[in-house]
């Protein structure tokens, strides 16, 4: 990371960090190199007040129950020039008996501990799989004073480490889009929508291994976003240093009344110009700072701090930007205008037929000056971890107050915890990992969140992909058609696609096919907005429209039935009497004894209400009856 040279210096692996259970005083930390606070020896239990949570975060609820066990969490900067720190903790317990050197605080049968990795990058299957080894080498000790090893562990990942570069497989390493896609099918889709959204989204299962990385995968979807986009992902403050005054309160209500639109809000305006409106609105503002009309890049200098702003300095936005959704060229900077070509032309240049290259194969990646994030040519990735949206993929108990705190807009959170669960008011929707299920509470962001015909034609090329059964090397999760890079690709193309959409004129009917309450939603979101306040030139070569689209065919039809019966209850018990009537049926169709019936009356027991709506008309296509209607209830 280049612009981080200072810290690269000093390398990529802050602390290694041992967390113990305590019989009286609960988890603590017991051991870290270097110390977490300077001044004080490396068994020293205390914590900088910022990182009170990590011993529950390092050895999560339930991990009892488990001899082993992987967490993924974020910590918050500990000062300003610093960014999101990301943790690895491997979890494992030993037989007190197995001690060779049994200290006197240990009284309970089993000693349970952590090893952890507090580093700067996002490497997180890479520390894993180091981490693992030094994690079984530590307890085969069986003498946790030995402490040496744990020190070479640190000097060791900070010689390997330092300089690696934010890309290709060391980012995605125990990432698999592939299984995510053969558990979750299309629902992936509304998973990638609901972060779009930015929602507050909830995963839940246990153990932790299985949490983190079916969240992380998610992640993964989004160009450019484990790499670089997750930098201010963990902006918060721990719960005893939350201020109450009501100056901070109101400075940040006014935060979520730029980043966020509740969907009432959204159902009651139009939805197909609430997007367009709101823009509309901003440019008719007057602008409180002098700005250049040769600021190519459409940023004014704050005139002053205000404590009032809920806009940082550097995302104070020049309104002529949002004008009608067209970028107005200067009259005087029209080599600005040859350097930087209209995005925005319904004619693009070279459109994309197959993929689009992945974020590796790009130029390279900038400082965004109004993401803040860095970001490749096509302002990739979008802004969605910023302003107090968190991405934890691990919460403890402890950090439960997060769910509801006013300086946070929103999360994409993960929990083991059944409390996170049973409190569904503080979250949009919960991932059930262990079924397979999303659960949405509210009416109106469930038809947010509708899949359309070509939305489902995409899913059902991913799934197809994925489950087809063929005698391919490359079908390991490694290759390219159906692997996890091929997948990744897809979701790209898929993104691209949406943006370069939305930057057209008249492009009413391009995102119709992302759907129209969606795209209306979407328009008026934070990682919409900064991505759309600047200019991406190379965002011309992007064919817009949905990558599925076209006219409706009987296999759209098809689809929608298929969709639509796998994804709700009475769908599923029909689809399970079905399959259990087509085994007792023969080739030849006809029905075999007793069996057969049998199978019919469960199939009529599970399709009551639903076959009975079908049958009217089967009754009126039929001979003609004396009394047709008596027998067909509505």
């Amino acid at each position: 990371m280049e612009s981080h040279g200072r810290e690269e210096v000093r390398g990529p692996v802050l602390h290694i960090v041992v967390v113990g259970f305590h019989h009286k005083k609960g988890c603590q930390v017991e051991f870290s190199y270097p110390p977490l606070i300077p001044d004080e020896g490396h068994d020293s239990n205390s914590l900088p007040e910022e990182w009170k949570y990590l011993p529950f975060l390092a050895l999560p609820d339930g991990a009892h129950n488990y001899l082993e066990d992987t967490v993924y969490f974020h910590l918050p900067p500990l000062s300003e020039d610093m960014k999101c720190v990301y943790g690895v903790s491997c979890y494992r317990q030993i037989e007190a008996k197995a001690l060779k050197v049994r200290q006197a605080d240990v009284t309970r049968e089993t000693v349970q501990k952590s090893v952890c990795v507090l580093s700067r990058v996002p490497l997180y299957g890479l520390l894993q799989a180091k981490l693992q080894l030094i994690t079984h080498a530590y307890f085969e000790e069986k003498d946790f004073s030995q402490i040496s090893i744990l020190k070479e562990l640190f000097e060791h990942m900070n010689g390997s480490l330092r300089g690696s570069t934010l890309e290709g497989s060391q980012v995605y390493l125990g990432l698999s889009p592939r299984d995510l896609i053969l558990h979750f099918r299309h629902k992936v889709l509304i998973l990638f929508k609901l972060i779009l959204l930015e929602k507050k989204v909830l995963f839940y299962v246990s153990p932790v291994n299985r949490l983190v990385g079916a969240l992380m995968t998610v992640l993964s979807l989004f160009p450019g976003m484990i790499e670089h986009g997750l930098v201010d992902s963990s902006h918060y403050r721990p719960k005893s240093s939350v201020s109450e005054d009501l100056a901070l309160v109101e400075s940040f209500s006014g935060a979520e009344e730029f980043v966020s639109v509740s969907v009432t809000d959204i159902d009651n305006a139009n939805l197909e110009l609430v997007g367009e409106e709101t823009l509309q609105g901003a440019a008719e503002a007057p602008p409180s700072g002098t700005a250049t009309e040769e600021d190519n890049h459409f940023l004014k200098p704050p005139s002053r701090t205000s404590p009032e702003s809920s806009e940082s300095d550097w995302e104070t936005l020049d309104p002529s930007v949002l004008e009608d959704g067209v970028v107005k060229e200067p009259a005087e900077g029209k080599e600005a205008a040859l350097e930087h070509p209209d995005t925005f032309d319904p004619e693009p240049g070279i459109p994309i037929t197959v993929q689009p290259q992945s974020v590796g194969g790009q130029a390279g990646v900038t400082q965004g000056l109004v993401s803040g994030l860095e970001e490749d040519q096509y302002g990739l990735p979008l802004a969605v971890f910023t302003k107090g949206y968190l991405c934890l993929p691990y919460m403890a108990l402890q950090q439960h107050h997060l769910l509801s705190d006013v300086t946070v807009r929103g999360f994409v959170a993960g929990a083991t915890n059944i409390l996170f669960r049973q409190q569904r008011h503080l979250s949009d929707a919960i991932v059930e990992v262990e079924e397979a299920r999303i659960q949405i509470q509210d009416p109106e962001l469930r038809k947010l969140l509708s899949l359309t015909t070509a939305d489902l034609r995409f899913a059902d090329y991913l799934v197809k992909h994925v489950t087809e059964n063929r005698e391919d090397v490359f079908l390991d999760g490694t290759g390219w058609e159906g692997g996890d890079e091929w997948i990744r690709a897809q979701f790209a193309l898929y993104l691209h696609s949406l943006l370069s959409s939305a930057l057209q004129q008249d492009n009413e009917r391009l995102l119709a096919d992302y759907g129209v309450p969606f795209t209306a939603a979407w328009k008026i979101s934070h990682n919409y907005r900064v991505w759309y306040s600047n200019k991406h030139p190379a965002m011309a070569e992007i064919a817009p429209g949905h990558p599925f689209q076209g006219q409706y065919g009987v296999a759209d039809v098809k689809l929608r039935l298929s969709h639509s019966v796998q994804n709700s209850e009475r769908g599923k018990k029909i689809g399970n009497a079905v399959i259990t009537t087509s085994r007792s049926v023969v080739q030849t169709g006809k029905a075999v004894g007793q069996s057969v019936g049998g199978a019919l009356t469960s199939a009529k027991s599970a399709m009551s209400s639903w076959f009975s709506t079908l049958a009217q008309p089967a009754a009126v296509a039929g001979p003609p009856c004396p009394e047709p209607a008596a027998e067909v209830k509505p």
